[in-house]
């Protein structure tokens, strides 16, 4: 996350102020500076806003210190005030908060699949119900939710009698099994659109779609297993094959705020909003996705406001 000067000034500011303030600059005289924001309680370095002094003074550059005055009537705690000098010198810009299509891609490494250890899989299972044999047949269900099974087809597996044949694909077709994160598995649904490629055809891309996510976490890697029906013309992608995986996520027409007005203290999220008129506040807010540049906004903040 990248913060730009001017949102750094403010942040300062807002951060270091106690919670006051009105900011104006100090070549006013005491009378001018009382009418604009009241008592002036000390200065402020104008590059680096932790600097202070309770005295007039001017920076290794020759330029003013800053006044900082108690908090005008009737603002918001927290509120300052920037005039269009100091906006100017600081480099101030805002922009609206507001709806977009929000689409995220994760990135993750696969394996291609040997199309007939599904069938085989399927048989076992079968094989350990006619037994009987109770940790076998524990064995063999894990075994298919690794493989991408879910509970539906293990049960009609299971009420059928039979391995389904349809797993089976066709020869210009393949399995990729894609290795998913705990905290991205939210994100992926059977029919999401996903892209790989591999070292052995660079430049060559592959796509296809999500067909099924297991419900099992790999507890060492804390990952799910993904599995891909993938397009593969000529037969290029052999069993083995690693494969880089973009899986393609959209979430959605969202309201959203740019990742660079977003500020990351630690133990609060928040933004610093333009309220108009020079008017700034700093407000605590709830994020979701990162996606494009962008956060998606979950509370904190609403439609047309404009943050620095």
């Amino acid at each position: 996350m990248r913060l730009g000067f001017g949102v750094c000034f403010i942040l300062g500011i807002l951060l270091l102020g106690f919670g006051l303030v009105g900011c104006a600059p100090s070549q006013k005289s005491g009378h001018e500076g009382h009418a604009q924001g009241g008592k002036i309680l000390f200065y402020r370095n104008p590059m680096h806003p932790q600097i202070t002094s309770p005295v007039p003074m001017k920076d290794e550059m020759g330029m003013d210190y800053i006044p900082v005055y108690e908090k005008e009537a009737g603002a918001e705690e927290g509120e300052i005030s920037i005039t269009p000098d100091e906006q100017e010198l600081i480099g101030v810009k805002t922009e609206p908060v507001g709806r977009r299509p929000l689409h995220k891609e994760i990135r993750a490494v696969g394996t291609v699949a040997y199309d007939p250890e599904l069938y085989v899989a399927q048989e076992e299972y079968l094989g350990a119900i006619g037994l009987e044999d109770e940790s076998l047949l524990e064995a063999g269900r894990r075994r298919l939710q690794i493989l991408g099974l879910s509970e539906a087809q293990i049960e009609k597996l299971q009420k059928e009698g039979k391995a389904q044949e349809n797993l089976i694909l066709p020869e210009d077709q393949t399995w990729v099994y894609i290795a998913i994160y705990e905290n991205e598995t939210g994100l992926v649904k059977v029919g999401t659109q996903v892209e790989i490629d591999t070292v052995a055809f660079p430049g060559e891309v592959f796509s296809g779609k999500i067909a099924a996510v297991s419900p099992v976490l790999d507890p060492m890697t804390r990952s799910a297993k993904v599995r891909a029906e993938i397009k593969n013309p000529g037969q290029k992608l052999k069993p083995g094959m690693f494969a880089n995986a973009t899986v393609k996520i959209t979430l959605g027409n969202r309201l959203a705020v740019n990742e660079e007005a977003v500020i990351n203290t630690g133990k609060r999220t928040m933004v610093v909003v333009s309220k108009g008129g020079g008017n700034c506040l700093s407000r605590e807010i709830k994020l979701g996705q990162k996606a494009e540049g962008y956060y998606e906004v979950l509370g904190g903040l609403k439609e047309g406001e404009r943050v620095v």
